[in-house]
C-alpha cells in the first residue's frame, strides 16, 4: 500500500518589526504546526504576500515602510479568502474599528498573551476550513431589492453591485437567506466569524453600520438592515 503523503504545514505570514515579539509568536506558532515566515518590515511583507499564498496572516499596524492597515488592504484586494489578525500598541478604538473595517478578522491590542494570538490563529483556520468545505447553493438569493450570488460572491442592490468586503457580504448573504429572523450580536459572530470573544460584540455593530451606510437610502434611518432592540438585527422588507 502506497503511504499517504503527509498534509503540508499550514503557512502563517508574520509581519512584526519587534524581533523580540516576532520570535516568540514564530517559536509558539511552530509548535502548533504551522509554518511560519517572519518580514520585518512593511516593504518586506508586502513582497511576502505578492510572492506566495498563505494561510494565515498576522500584521502589526506601526511597521517601517508600509504600515500593517495598508498590507490588510492589499491582502483583502487579492484573490481568495485569507484569515487576517492586526495587532498594535497603539491605544484607543478607532485603530481597531478601522483595520476591522479593511477586513481585517480581528484585532489584538499589545501587550497580547502570544496563547490567546494563537488560539486565534488556530480559531479563524478552522472557520476558513468550514467555509472551503461548505457547499453553496449555487442559485441566487433575492431578498427585496438585494440580490446575491454567492459563488461569485456579488452583491446587488436594484441591480447595481454593491462594493462589500469580505465580512460584509457574508452578513448581508446570511440576512438575506433569512429574511425577517433576528441574529444577536453573538449569533452573528458565531455565524460570520466562526467564533464568539468575549467584549467583541461591538465588532459587530462596527459591520452592520458600514453594511448600513451600503445598502440604506438613509443609514441614519434604516429600512432594510433593522435593530430589534434587546434582541439583534434583522432584515426588513425596505
Amino acid at each position: 500500500m502506497t503511504p499517504a503523503t503527509p498534509t503540508p504545514p499550514r503557512r502563517v505570514l508574520l509581519v512584526e518589526d519587534d524581533a523580540h515579539i516576532a520570535e516568540i509568536v514564530r517559536m509558539h506558532l511552530c509548535d502548533e504546526g504551522y509554518a511560519v515566515t517572519h518580514a520585518a518590515d512593511g516593504h518586506e511583507g508586502e513582497r511576502l504576500l505578492g510572492a506566495a499564498r498563505w494561510d494565515a496572516v498576522v500584521l502589526d499596524i506601526m511597521l517601517p515602510g508600509i504600515d500593517g492597515l495598508a498590507l490588510c488592504r492589499h491582502v483583502r484586494a487579492g484573490e481568495g479568502y485569507t484569515p487576517v489578525i492586526i495587532t498594535s500598541a497603539r491605544s484607543g478604538e478607532v485603530h481597531r474599528i478601522l483595520g476591522l473595517e479593511l477586513g481585517a478578522d480581528d484585532y489584538l491590542a499589545k501587550p497580547y498573551s502570544v496563547f490567546e494570538l494563537v488560539a486565534r490563529v488556530r480559531a479563524l483556520l478552522r472557520r476558513a476550513d468550514a467555509l472551503a468545505r461548505r457547499t453553496r447553493p449555487s442559485g441566487s438569493v433575492v431578498a427585496g431589492a438585494l440580490r446575491i450570488e454567492p459563488a461569485a460572491r456579488e452583491a446587488f442592490l436594484d441591480g447595481a453591485a454593491l462594493d462589500l468586503t469580505p465580512r460584509e457580504f457574508d452578513l448581508l448573504e446570511l440576512f438575506a437567506r433569512h429574511p425577517g429572523e433576528v441574529f444577536s450580536r453573538a449569533d452573528l459572530l458565531d455565524r460570520v466569524w466562526g467564533h464568539r470573544y468575549d467584549g467583541y460584540e461591538h465588532t459587530v455593530n462596527t459591520h452592520i453600520n458600514r453594511l448600513r451606510s451600503k445598502i440604506e437610502p438613509n443609514p441614519a434611518e434604516p429600512t432594510r438592515l433593522l435593530t430589534v432592540w434587546g434582541r439583534g438585527y434583522k432584515l426588513g422588507a425596505g
